[in-house]
């Protein structure tokens, strides 16, 4: 059964950093996608960015330049490194994992997710 276990997260100010990461367990293979998605209050999920086995990485326009997004496939990981932060990053942020090569950017069709981790970024 694939587990993803996720940490990190917490308060910060604006503009500053947070680090996620996410583990996932029950799953060897090589083709994988592995993503972030954030929900905020009242709002829907939106994914934030995502990159599977060939490192082909796709990030939201609202996060380029700022997240990066990375993995660690001895570990089985995948981390999203957050920089200059904005109040309007402020979500519970998912990890989530889509078994095959394409990296795909709705949350239907990921079938397996974190618990969510809170990010919270104060003005």
């Amino acid at each position: 059964q694939v587990r993803l276990t996720e940490s990190g997260g917490g308060s910060v100010q604006t503009g500053g950093s947070l680090g996620l990461s996410c583990a996932v367990s029950g799953y060897s293979g090589k083709s994988i996608c592995m993503a972030w998605f954030r929900q905020a209050p009242g709002e829907d999920r939106e994914p934030v960015a995502s990159v599977n086995q060939n490192r082909y990485i796709k990030y939201t326009d609202s996060v380029k330049g700022r997240f990066t997004i990375s993995k660690d496939n001895n570990k089985n990981s995948v981390y999203l490194q957050m920089n200059s932060l904005k109040p309007e990053d402020s979500a519970m942020y998912y990890c989530a994992v889509r078994l095959g090569t394409y990296c795909a950017f709705d949350e239907g069709d990921y079938a397996y997710w974190g618990q969510g981790v809170q990010v919270t970024v104060s003005s």
